[in-house]
């Protein structure tokens, strides 16, 4: 199987599948020196896990990582503090499947003769063959997005170093839009939001905050206690606070279900979504990302062109639409409504408007970056379809059972987020590179 790799000097290769014994992530070109935890990373994992709330999957998979190669395994001179750093090899972290039962691999084999629509099932049977690995949709599932997260925080760690933010959040479910709101807001929102998961998942606290696993174990010894976390799922679920929205808005000043930096718009969109799912179905949105912080001529071009890079996220499962700024609301501008003037005040360039995104001429323009991805319905719904069986290729009907997310909107944000930031990441040892060059 190829294009299971991306990046040129920050390298990203994924493996695994949904019902595989796990996912992996193999990072290369991060730097050396940099101290990291699999705390740090289950951080940004937890926020598109599965069976967090109402509007996602009930699959129970806490996705915990663990770091398997890149770190040094003790100080290298005594007294030196570079236990646990970066030491320039390859990182590999490991995604272990650990909610995987036969009653639900069953339900999959029930179902597996006949392609679910808008789903990939089809065409990859025709592409791989009987030996396609269809239990979960495999490398086709949701769940590989957790390798992009995994790899993708590590890169968000070197970025804000270099000044660099990358946040993400829900722009539209089901029909309801957030109205604009600051980007600096917007940040301030999802920082907080996201301290409220850690605070609120169990795992994080059972698991990482309790000292359960932890940077001193081996990877053997991590692994021992994977085993028995297994079968403590449920036990560990139980333990989560009981979340009262008001106590959670007037602590975190966030919606308890959905990153959008509108709790009333939030709210909407719960209910929105909600009955849609109450008929069987499903219901889409759009995902905002947004960078902060990016060098004016980031980018290379022909065929490099940043924005170029960033469409590459239509890869991720479920996104059939990627635009920047305005987008495909340019067609009905005129050049003077389209165009970002720009002046100086106090020696610094200002823009009057932002519709190109933040990006001209595949390079960026010191702006933030705009970008939004529009996520469509889950293809799995609880409605009579007709298909095929791909075997005989005799028509038939089909009824999804097996487990499914009601929007995939809400999970998608932390995928869109950190691939962003493997993209921009890759541009920066690129652009720095070259820059250094140029200086010389």
């Amino acid at each position: 199987m190829l294009g299971c790799h991306i990046g040129r000097c920050f390298q990203v290769t994924v493996a695994g599948g949904s019902y595989q014994d796990g996912l992996t992530a193999v990072l290369q070109g991060h730097p050396p020196g940099m101290s990291i935890t699999e705390q740090e990373v289950y951080g940004d994992l937890l926020l598109r896990k599965p069976g967090a709330d109402e509007l996602s999957s009930p699959r129970k998979e806490p996705d915990l990582p663990i770091i398997y190669t890149g770190l040094n395994a003790a100080d290298t001179i005594e007294g030196a503090g570079n236990k646990n750093h970066t030491n320039g090899t390859p990182m590999t972290i490991l995604i272990p499947n650990l909610d995987r039962h036969f009653i639900h691999i069953k339900q999959y084999q029930d179902t597996n003769r006949t392609p679910r629509p808008g789903h990939a099932s089809y065409a990859s049977f025709i592409k791989y063959g009987p030996d396609d690995d269809a239990i979960g949709a495999g490398i086709f599932s949701g769940r590989y997005t957790s390798t992009i997260v995994a790899a993708g925080y590590v890169a968000k760690k070197v970025l804000k170093k270099l000044g660099i933010e990358v946040f993400s959040y829900i722009k539209e479910a089901a029909g309801v839009q957030c109205p604009d709101i600051d980007s600096a807001k917007a940040m301030e929102y999802t920082e907080a939001y996201k301290k409220m998961r850690c605070d609120y998942d169990p795992f994080y606290q059972q698991v990482y905050v309790s000292g359960r696993v932890n940077p001193e174990m081996r990877f053997l010894e991590k692994m021992t206690v994977f085993a028995q976390i297994e079968n403590e799922i449920d036990a560990i679920r139980d333990m989560a606070p009981k979340i009262v929205p008001q106590e959670i808005i007037d602590k975190y000043g966030v919606h308890h279900i959905l990153c959008c930096p509108d709790i009333d718009a939030a709210n909407a969109m719960v209910e929105a979504c909600n009955n849609i799912t109450k008929t069987g179905d499903s219901s889409g949105g759009i995902v905002e990302v947004v960078v902060k912080g990016a060098p004016v001529g980031l980018g290379e071009p022909v065929f490099n062109k940043l924005d170029a890079e960033l469409g590459r996220m239509l890869g991720i499962g479920a996104v059939k639409g990627v635009e920047v700024g305005a987008g495909f609301a340019v067609k009905d501008m005129t050049g003077i409504q389209s165009n970002d003037q720009l002046h100086s005040e106090d020696g610094k360039v200002v823009f009057d408007s932002n519709n190109a995104g933040g990006i001209t001429g595949g390079l960026a323009s010191g702006q933030d970056i705009i970008v939004r991805l529009a996520v469509k319905p889950t293809p799995t719904i609880d409605k009579p379809q007709h298909t095929i069986d791909k075997y005989t290729c005799e028509n038939t009907a089909l009824a999804a059972i097996t487990r499914r997310d009601p929007t995939i909107a809400g999970r998608i944000w932390p995928v869109a987020e950190n691939y962003t930031a493997i993209v921009i990441l890759d541009h920066i040892i690129a652009h720095l590179g070259y820059q250094q060059l140029r200086a010389i």
